[in-house]
């Protein structure tokens, strides 16, 4: 059975992990943090397949989509960021582990960036209607 939404991460270096969305007739890129081994926090989180339910998140105060049993980790959210580096190597970061939509990649302060995030989320939010789905990440 295929995965309502895919990712495919195509490449991942300090500065963040980046890939593409696809579901449908909708393609947008996505901004994650470098892998490292899962580490809350400080890495993307591993890939696989996960049920993504749309939730309340009292950090931003509205309803998002939110990844349910992820490996170590709880909260991964999909929201809006732009950058997504390792901070303990200088660069900066939105996310904490989550994951970024964007319209598409570019650079920011200097910085790969995913960019045009928050027309991004919105037009993933309501291309998937607010309904659950499942996600891969490869």
């Amino acid at each position: 059975m295929s995965a309502d939404v895919l990712i495919e991460r195509r490449d991942s270096g300090d500065q963040g992990t980046f890939g593409l969305l696809t579901t449908g007739s909708l393609t947008l890129y996505t901004g994650e943090l470098p892998d490292r081994s899962n580490a809350p926090s400080i890495s993307c989180i591993p890939a696989g397949r996960y049920r993504v339910v749309w939730a309340w998140s009292p950090r931003f105060r509205r309803y998002t989509y939110r990844l349910l049993d992820v490996p170590a980790r709880s909260g991964v959210l999909i929201h809006s960021a732009n950058l997504c580096g390792d901070i303990a190597r200088g660069y900066r970061s939105h996310l904490n582990g989550c994951i970024a939509l964007g319209e598409r990649l570019g650079t920011l302060e200097g910085q790969r960036a995913v960019l045009l995030s928050a027309p991004a989320v919105r037009r993933f939010e309501e291309f998937m209607g607010r309904q659950s789905f499942e996600l891969e990440i490869r």
